[in-house]
């Protein structure tokens, strides 16, 4: 399945993958509250983190120096909580990381950054779009993918998550699209190719007074196969579907201002792994 038959709204897909909360949306109310052992188990839950988060502090020792070490150097010991595989890449176009691996892991680093790129706001630009795709796309598919991908982004599309029907940002609000992974799956792979599916959260809208449409988060799961070609690891064809989703926390929705000066402050992540 390529990226146009399914790429339709959230990060080029046209399908609303969360339902908008009833009332004001940033009304700063709480979900209904849980019951006094899960909060039990919250609070635990932190300590816990403290605990080890202090005990992490205290280590001391020299390793606390700058690292130089090469990229094949020693891995990090793999446990539920610590990040695995070798240091990142250092090469990139257009802002998107290059030169991942010929190997497995290779393939989940390119897969993972290629989840974030298509579903930035980039996207609803139509020649920052055209530079990601020939950045990630497969050089055969290019144009395919380009004449999908401006059938998908109309003025109607760019009119229903909040934008003005250029992709223009209205005065006064904060666009947001942005994704990020949570970890990636190898179903298939050969030295040629491979496929990836890249599960995923995201969040979508326009952070501001009176928006109508206010940022919301999803979860989804991206599933990309990929060749390597010229060097590199490039996207032949994409899908995407929902979930799997966590249960929502008990946290407030944060303000509009508070969301727009996060989006500001907090710069997204280009490399996974």
């Amino acid at each position: 399945m390529s990226l146009g038959d399914e790429q339709h709204g959230y990060g080029g897909t046209g399908q609303t993958r969360t339902r908008l909360p009833e009332g004001d949306p940033y009304g700063g109310a709480r979900r209904t509250a849980r019951s006094s052992s899960r909060s039990l188990v919250t609070v635990v839950g932190v300590v816990v983190l403290l605990i080890a988060a202090i005990a992490f502090a205290n280590r001391g020792g020299d390793d606390s120096a700058a690292d130089n070490t090469p990229a094949d150097a020693t891995k990090p010991e793999t446990t539920a909580t610590a990040p695995t595989g070798v240091a990142p890449v250092r090469t990139g176009t257009g802002g998107i990381p290059t030169g991942f691996a010929h190997d497995q892991q290779g393939a989940e680093s390119a897969a993972a950054n290629y989840a974030v790129a298509l579903g930035s706001a980039d996207m609803f630009n139509k020649a920052k779009r055209d530079a990601v795709l020939m950045s990630i796309i497969t050089p055969s598919r290019v144009s395919e993918f380009k004449t999908t991908l401006d059938q998908a982004y109309t003025s109607a599309f760019n009119k229903n998550v909040g934008l003005n029907p250029d992709g223009s940002t209205p005065a006064g609000y904060t666009f947001v699209s942005r994704t990020s992974p949570i970890g990636t799956k190898t179903t298939e792979y050969s030295a040629g190719g491979a496929t990836v599916e890249v599960w995923c959260s995201g969040l979508l809208g326009l952070a501001g007074e009176n928006s109508t449409n206010p940022v919301t988060n999803s979860w989804f799961t991206i599933t990309m196969k990929l060749e390597w070609t010229n060097g590199g690891w490039k996207i032949v064809t994409h899908s995407q579907k929902d979930g799997p989703a966590p249960v929502p926390g008990d946290e407030r929705a944060s303000s509009a201002d508070e969301m727009a000066k996060a989006v500001e402050e907090y710069g997204g992540f280009t490399y996974a792994r």
